[in-house]
């Protein structure tokens, strides 16, 4: 939403020219798209134009802690009504993803444990106003009984400490051996019930950590999944499950990390042959000797 032009080079040499800079633009097929998510498989992208937000002149950013996530998703909720459009970002992690940041790393956790946390963060303009809206929000949730414990601060050096509990989560479970990654869509009611349903699959495997965590506004769930070092055998319990659960709930099996050539096979689970043969038929139109990043994104025909 936020590529408003771009110039790619294709397998043939020609330059495709799709640049401008303007906001709206309906003339004709929007090319540019084509090329946005593609992963170099249609052509050489050289120069790209982005809308780009303005610097907030205020942030400030709760940590929440909560019982389960039925309440997480009602604070999101809560959120989204009471914060509007200063709700810069929503964020959910549960215990078996933050006990490693704290425990393996070092950083230092405000809050007393909980199943589940939750990160607010709000963006605006005008400090006093965007502080009296969060306080409202915060009042409500605890009052509420939504959330049992919070903090809250704007100031740089904290924010930036509590952010690392969400942002260091990656680098913790990789001290804990080999990590099963996968970065996925889902429904806001589904979006954390598939980790219950793993540890209960992998229950007895080499599984030492099944975890979730992510961007609950945007349903976009980061599940890892832990072991000593890699095995077949645990992969064979998570593959193809995992695809298949999450496309009977209308998810996608890849939100931001793309299809690679990994995925190509698992493509089905969020693409129908219909829409797969159309992607097929515009690689051929755009590279026929297909040597623009061959074996990625799309399954063999």
């Amino acid at each position: 939403a936020n590529t408003l032009g771009l110039v790619a080079v294709k397998a043939n040499g020609e330059v495709l020219d799709c640049m401008n800079t303007l906001k709206k633009d309906n003339t004709g097929y929007h090319l540019k798209h084509l090329f946005v998510g593609s992963e170099g498989t249609l052509g050489f992208v050289t120069e790209v134009a982005i809308q780009c937000p303005p610097k907030p002149q205020s942030v400030s950013l709760a940590l929440l802690g909560v019982v389960d996530f039925e309440h997480a998703l009602r604070t999101f909720r809560l959120a989204r009504t009471m914060l509007c459009e200063i709700l810069s970002s929503c964020e959910l992690m549960d215990d078996n993803c933050v006990t490693p940041v704290v425990n393996t790393l070092g950083v230092r956790n405000p809050l007393a444990e909980y199943p589940f946390y939750v990160l607010i963060e709000v963006s605006g303009s005008n400090a006093a106003h965007d502080e009296e809206k969060l306080n409202a929000f915060l009042e409500s949730a605890m009052g509420e009984g939504i959330v049992s414990d919070g903090t809250y601060t704007n100031e740089p050096s904290r924010m930036q400490n509590i952010w690392q509990l969400r942002e260091r989560i990656a680098e913790a479970l990789l001290r804990h051996g080999f990590v099963y990654k996968y970065d996925v869509s889902l429904p806001h009611d589904d979006f954390y019930q598939l980790i219950p349903v793993l540890q209960e699959r992998l229950r007895g495997t080499e599984a030492q950590i099944v975890s979730g965590y992510g961007h609950l506004g945007d349903g976009n769930l980061h599940l890892n999944i832990c072991s000593p070092e890699f095995s077949s055998e645990l992969l064979a319990q998570i593959e193809p499950f995992v695809f298949k659960w999450i496309s009977e709930r209308g998810g996608s099996i890849s939100a931001e990390h793309g299809i690679g050539f990994k995925k190509t096979k698992f493509l089905k689970f969020s693409k129908s042959d219909a829409a797969i043969r159309t992607m097929q038929q515009i690689k051929q139109l755009f590279d026929p000797q297909g040597i623009l990043n061959p074996y990625k994104v799309l399954p063999p025909e």
